[in-house]
C-alpha cells in the first residue's frame, strides 16, 4: 500500500558548513594557540629580558616597559665568574651540575643499552615480568627512594658527593632509557642479526657493529634526554647534599636576592636543555611517551 505524494515526506537536505564559518573556525583556533603559546613563552621571554637588564633599572618599571635602557652582560659574567659574599657559588654550581649530568648519563647508557638489547632482540623465561618490572620502575616517583638512599649513602660514605648523585640519578633515569632503547630497537629487523650471526659474528659482535650503528640517532636522543632529566633533578640532590653546591643551577633562586643575577642563572641553566632538545626533536615524542608513538 503506498501513501499519496502529498503525505509522503523526504529527509531534508544535510547542512552545510558554508566556506566563511570553516574561515572563522580556523581563525578562532588559531587565535586560541596563538594565546597559549603566548602564555607560555612571555614568562620566558620577560626572564630573558631581565637577565640582560642593570640592576637599577629592574625595579624602575615605566622605564623597563619602554626599554629605555642599555642591555648589559654584567649578571652573566658575574654568573659564571661567581658572586663573591653569597653561600651560593653559581660558576661551581654549573660545573658540578654538568659533572653529575655527564656521569649519570654515562652509567645510564652503558646499563640500559644491554637490556634493552635483551628486551628486544632476546627471548627468555622471565621476559615479560622483567619488562613489567622496569614499567613499574619507571612510575614510582623519587620520594619512594630518597629515604632508604640516604641512610645507604651515610653507611657506604658517598653522601654528599658527585658519584652518588650521579648513581641516584641514573637509577632514577634508567627505566625511562631502557625502555626508549628498546622502542629504535624494535625497529632493527630481525633479519639483520640472524644476517650476521650466520656470517660467524657472535650475539656480543653483532649488537656491537651491527646494531649499535644503526640506532645511532636513538641513542643519542637517549643520552640527551637523561642529561636533560638530571640537569634539572632537584628532589634528589635537596635530600643527597649537605650543601647548595651538587644542587642544580635552578636552586640558585632560593638563596640569591639579586634579581638579575637570578634571571641570568635560570637563563643560562635553560639553555643547554634547549640546544639539546633542538637536536632530538624528531625523536621527543617517542622519548616523552617511553616509545609508543612512533
Amino acid at each position: 500500500m503506498s501513501l499519496p505524494n502529498n503525505l509522503m515526506t523526504t529527509a531534508p537536505p544535510p547542512a552545510t558548513v558554508g566556506p566563511d564559518m570553516k574561515n572563522l573556525k580556523a581563525r578562532a583556533r588559531d587565535a586560541a594557540a596563538l594565546l597559549i603559546v603566548t602564555l607560555y613563552v612571555l614568562p620566558i621571554v620577560w626572564w630573558g629580558i631581565s637577565a640582560f637588564t642593570p640592576a637599577d633599572v629592574l625595579l624602575d618599571l615605566p622605564r623597563l616597559l619602554r626599554l629605555d635602557f642599555s642591555f648589559t652582560l654584567s649578571n652573566f659574567a658575574l654568573v659564571i665568574m661567581g658572586v663573591e659574599g653569597t653561600i651560593f657559588d653559581s660558576r661551581q654550581s654549573l660545573i658540578d651540575s654538568s659533572v653529575v649530568a655527564l656521569l649519570s648519563t654515562g652509567i645510564v647508557l652503558v646499563a640500559a643499552l644491554p637490556l634493552a638489547y635483551a628486551l628486544s632482540q632476546m627471548t627468555f623465561r622471565w621476559q615479560r615480568g622483567l619488562r613489567n618490572t622496569v614499567i613499574l620502575q619507571r612510575f614510582m616517583p623519587p620520594i619512594a627512594i630518597v629515604f632508604p638512599l640516604v641512610g645507604l649513602y651515610h653507611t657506604l660514605g658517598i653522601l654528599d658527593t658527585r658519584i652518588g648523585v650521579a648513581l641516584a640519578h641514573a637509577a632514577l633515569n634508567l627505566p625511562f632509557a631502557v625502555l626508549l632503547l628498546k622502542s629504535f630497537l624494535d625497529d632493527v629487523p630481525h633479519e639483520v642479526t640472524e644476517a650476521a650471526r650466520l656470517d660467524g659474528a657472535s650475539r656480543f659482535e653483532g649488537f656491537r657493529h651491527v646494531i649499535l650503528p644503526m640506532m645511532k640517532g636513538g641513542i643519542a636522543a637517549t643520552a640527551i634526554l637523561c642529561f636533560i632529566f638530571s640537569w634539572t633533578e632537584f628532589l634528589l640532590s635537596l635530600f643527597l647534599t649537605q650543601n647548595l653546591r651538587l644542587m642544580p643551577v635552578q636552586a640558585g633562586v632560593l638563596v640569591m636576592n639579586m634579581w638579575g643575577l637570578i634571571s641570568a642563572l635560570t637563563t643560562t641553566a635553560l639553555v643547554p636543555a634547549f640546544i639539546f632538545v633542538l637536536f632530538v626533536q624528531k625523536h621527543l615524542v617517542r622519548g616523552l611517551t617511553l616509545g609508543i608513538y612512533r
